[in-house]
């Protein structure tokens, strides 16, 4: 989880995207959190989709158009594990779990369902930019081919 604010960190010009912009999906169900990430993608210039739970994240990802999905495990409705299972394999997106839980195992079950990586919350900015830059890389990559 970023900073418990509901103001972004300004970001030099310097630091905004120059390149095509994320098309990414947040699945969050704490309020705070969801809006401080969407606005944070945002302000980095790219396209953010949210989802408060895993059913509205089941009705939307299956024809959304997305590089990047971020999710919290713990979800009202379920968890990250069993939305990543619902999602099926087929997913041509890159997946990052978000949880309050780091241990070994938690990760592990993160791995196997799909996600690429499992940030333990709270985190901050820096460990979260260089995993946008590595989907930013897929996306680029993905869309050349396409």
């Amino acid at each position: 989880m970023l900073p418990s604010t509901t103001d972004p960190i300004a970001l030099p010009a310097s630091e905004k995207v120059t390149t095509p912009p994320l098309r990414v999906f947040i699945v969050e169900n704490h309020a705070d959190t969801l809006l401080y990430m969407q606005r944070y993608l945002e302000q980095m210039g790219n396209k953010v989709r949210v989802a408060p739970d895993m059913t509205t994240a089941l009705g939307a990802l299956p024809t959304a158009e997305i590089d990047l999905l971020i999710s919290d495990i713990g979800l009202p409705d379920g968890d990250g594990w069993e939305l990543m299972r619902q999602l099926g394999p087929n997913r041509t997106y890159m997946a990052i779990a978000m949880s309050g839980c780091g241990a070994n195992a938690d990760k592990a079950r993160s791995r196997s369902v799909g996600y690429r990586h499992h940030l333990i919350k709270p985190f901050l900015p820096d460990e979260l930019d260089p995993i946008l830059e590595e989907a930013r890389k897929l996306a680029i990559a993905r869309r050349a081919q396409s």
